[in-house]
């Protein structure tokens, strides 16, 4: 099987391509709407909304400016957003393996 997104060769029952990570075949997770804490401006609105949908960053970020600034929608809905969206949970380092000494 191919992966569609970077073209390699990858497993055949691969949820997710060991090249590129993205997800691939019939299952996928099932995304939650949340602000990464990577990737942000301001309050990362912009971003949980773009990784969601998958789109392009910029592209939402775009997208908001002109109808905050040419509707007034914006400026109302960002802060609702902020509140409402629940921040990305915190990924812990996984403990080092401590070494034994050799006798």
């Amino acid at each position: 099987m191919y992966c569609n997104y970077c073209g390699k060769v990858i497993q055949d029952d691969a949820n997710v391509c060991a090249y590129c990570g993205t997800r691939v075949g019939s299952v996928l997770a099932r995304k939650r709407l949340l602000r990464p804490r990577a990737d942000r401006r301001i309050a990362g609105v912009c971003a949980g909304f773009a990784e969601y949908f998958d789109l392009d960053v910029t592209l939402v970020r775009l997208v908001w400016f002109f109808t905050a600034f040419l509707t007034g929608v914006g400026l109302l809905a960002y802060p609702i957003a902020w509140i409402v969206m629940p921040e990305e949970p915190l990924r812990l380092a996984a403990p080092m393996a401590q070494r034994v000494p050799s006798s």
